[in-house]
């Protein structure tokens, strides 16, 4: 029998280097958007999973407050090319709380340099390091015949180097702590049509070596599609959408003056989905999903594309009945 297949966290921090205008933007937080999409709800059966995450990010759009286009100059916009690697590992076990299987996740992401504040102008790469460290002690998974519902509580570790006068910082200079929730829908008894939404929370301590305080974050994740193979392949549209709830405080309660990118930023994004099952013999030894996004709707903010391909490797394989 397949394992429920197994949808990924958010585990990874946007890095690139940049360098500011005149103009004062938004900071962003540590919620890697695009690493849910499918059945974003549904806790994976019990077991230890291991999965290997690629996630880029393109854009050369800045959109103000009003979202309309920022430029550089008359005949420059800037752009951004944004590459990160992660790994992580995640825990299900058969011990309930509450009614719902426990289970836990350690991500650790390596990237360039952190996109802290999405402004203009970017240059080349400036290194390879360790980011900030996603740790989720809780993570609760509920299973009905008709639909899936999650619910955990999660924390980035500032461990990515940051200081205040750099321009080349991997982490974010403070810690972040997320709290998540949501459900999975299904359409059938086979569970083969379903659809899901996952909400996350995000606040923040101060930056390190400063007062600076970046908003609280809303961020939804999650999609329509079809299962194949009881679950094991399944294909459709995954969406995302992030809101700053609260302002940016640049400490003794002031917050960010005038420019073109002020306000509360927010994004919305979607597109396909695609889980294939790799099998050898008679064992399945991993699944590989693949989300492409198109932002759209972006306000303060960058609006491009996004690509998340993740491997997840059940320890050990499932094997397959025939």
């Amino acid at each position: 029998m397949f394992a429920t297949l197994l949808r990924s966290c958010p585990l990874v921090v946007l890095a690139t280097t940049c360098w500011t205008l005149t103009a004062h933007a938004q900071f962003n937080g540590h919620n890697g958007l695009g690493d849910y999409g499918l059945r974003s709800a549904s806790q994976p059966d019990p077991g230890f999973y291991a999965s290997a995450y690629y996630y880029h990010y393109g854009s050369d759009k800045i959109r103000n407050q009003n979202g309309d286009l920022v430029t550089l100059s008359p005949t420059e916009r800037g752009s951004i090319a944004v590459n990160a690697l992660a790994g992580f590992f995640y825990y299900v076990s058969d011990a309930k709380i509450l009614g719902a299987n426990y289970g836990a996740i350690a991500a650790v992401p390596f990237a360039n340099a952190t996109l802290a504040v999405p402004i203009l102008g970017f240059e080349e790469p400036a290194g390879v390091g360790l980011g900030d460290v996603y740790v989720v002690p809780i993570n609760l998974g509920w299973h009905t015949t008709r639909a899936d519902f999650a619910a955990g509580v999660g924390v980035f570790v500032p461990t990515g180097r940051y200081d205040v006068d750099a321009n080349d910082n991997i982490g974010l200079g403070m810690w972040s702590f997320e709290l998540y929730g949501g459900a999975t829908v299904y359409f059938d008894e086979a569970k083969s049509w379903h659809v899901a939404t996952t909400a996350f929370y995000e606040t923040h301590t101060d930056k390190k070596d400063t007062d600076i305080r970046v908003g609280d974050l809303l961020s939804l994740e999650g999609g329509f599609g079809k299962s194949f193979l009881e679950g094991a392949l399944s294909v459709g549209a995954a969406y995302y959408a992030q809101w700053k709830i609260s302002s940016d405080n640049l400490g003794l309660g002031v917050q960010p003056p005038g420019g073109p990118l002020i306000g509360k930023h927010r994004v919305f994004a979607a597109g396909p989905e695609v889980t294939v099952p790799i099998p050898i013999g008679n064992k399945l030894i991993a699944f590989i999903t693949a989300r492409y996004f198109w932002e759209f709707g972006a306000k303060t903010k960058s609006e491009g594309n996004a690509l998340a391909i993740m491997a997840t490797f059940p320890i050990p394989s499932i094997p397959i009945e025939r």
